[in-house]
């Protein structure tokens, strides 16, 4: 009886600190993405009605070049999915990726006009190299 209690407890405390962690990382990922929303919008200078049009779709645009990432990385792909001879192929996915940017850069143009549509994206990888700087930063645990 103590020791199927026992059992009971452990697997509770297992189940609860698996949560926590995935609470923590959930929550560091929204912080980043709220970070990232406001340079953003600082940077390409978006009124609040060009914000409230840009960021949905920006969301959509997020999302695909997610999912894209994860299936270059070999996550959630269907099977013969951009490969060659059984491997990924790197640069379908990059070309791919292109594809949506372009896509996207004309869905962003018409919101925001072209030029600032365009430099969407450097702002974008400004910010993700700034990220990095404060990551590499930061003081070792």
């Amino acid at each position: 009886m103590m020791l199927r209690f026992k059992q009971i407890l452990i697997t509770l405390c297992f189940l609860f600190t698996l949560q926590w962690a995935s609470f923590a990382q959930q929550r560091n990922f929204e912080v980043i993405e709220n970070k990232k929303i406001a340079y953003i919008t600082k940077e390409l200078k978006l009124t609040p009605a060009e914000s409230q049009k840009f960021f949905p779709i920006y969301n959509q645009y997020n999302q695909e070049i997610w999912d894209l990432k994860k299936a270059k990385r070999g996550l959630n792909a269907p099977q013969n999915t951009n490969s060659f001879n059984g491997k990924r192929d790197v640069i379908a996915f990059d070309a791919k990726e292109v594809d949506v940017k372009k896509v996207y850069r004309s869905k962003f143009g018409q919101i925001i006009g072209q030029a600032r549509a365009s430099q969407f994206f450097q702002v974008e990888e400004d910010f993700i190299n700034m990220l990095a700087k404060e990551y590499k930063s930061r003081p070792k645990k």
